[in-house]
């Protein structure tokens, strides 16, 4: 990643998370409701959710509120429903872009993407553009600092619970699972004590993309800050080597 742990990515991402913690416990709050529809309100019978909540309490959602999400999701009145929509395109020189969301409302949010790109000189593609650019993996990215398990422990523990890799950064670890076995194995690390920093399905790009010129740099930060700031969007993947 140019020279950049993951964890440096990994860590700037949070920070800036944390500013917006108000858009996290949003986008948690709806796939709440999309894994209790899916699969019904008892994380014990409901993989989904069982993530889902463990997402939430990496992000210091407090209990009562992934409770009420469960139960007001789970109420025969619940009127919320929200739709996965994925989008790709392209920034600057061509870096692939993928964007996540989930949305109640598709046109404004294709809208809101489009006029994203558009305002950082890049374009939307069709379906299947830049995904074929990318490996879709279960990521769980681990901080040194705060983990006191043994780097080879900590290695067989995952690859025992079904993870495809296990590769050790200067500040982190990252366990890369096929994207169907990352709940067994974030199961796995939790029942052995090991903190989490992040666990998600992630899209992992094949190659990077290096950007020099000012005016590209502009761009493709002003094209990540506005998706940033959609509440719709819950991800955005790309190939940038930032």
């Amino acid at each position: 990643m140019s020279g950049h742990s993951k964890f440096a990515n990994i860590k700037h991402k949070k920070e800036k998370n944390d500013a917006k913690k108000g858009k996290i416990f949003t986008i948690i709050g709806r796939e709440i409701v999309m894994a209790v529809k899916a699969g019904g309100p008892d994380p014990s019978n409901n993989g989904k959710l069982r993530d889902v909540i463990a997402k939430a309490k990496a992000n210091n959602m407090p209990n009562d509120t992934i409770e009420r999400g469960i139960k007001k999701a789970a109420g025969a009145d619940s009127a919320d429903s929200y739709e996965k929509a994925v989008y790709e395109g392209y920034g600057p020189n061509g870096v692939a872009i993928i964007v996540e969301t989930l949305t109640d409302n598709k046109n404004r949010t294709a809208s809101n993407v489009r006029n994203a790109f558009t305002k950082g000189n890049g374009s939307i593609g069709t379906q299947g553009c830049v995904s074929y650019m990318f490996d879709q993996k279960g990521q769980i990215i681990i901080d040194k600092e705060e983990c006191e398990v043994d780097a080879d422990e900590l290695m067989m523990t995952a690859l025992d619970a079904g993870a495809e890799d296990f590769v050790e950064e200067e500040d982190s670890y990252e366990v890369l699972t096929a994207p169907d076995d990352l709940g067994a194995v974030r199961e796995a690390l939790e029942a052995a004590g090991v903190p989490l920093l992040e666990a998600q399905v992630a899209m992992i790009p094949q190659t990077t993309v290096e950007l020099t010129d000012e005016k590209a740099l502009k761009d493709i930060q002003r094209i990540l800050d506005l998706l940033d700031d959609d509440d719709d969007v819950t991800d955005v993947w790309h190939n940038w080597a930032e």
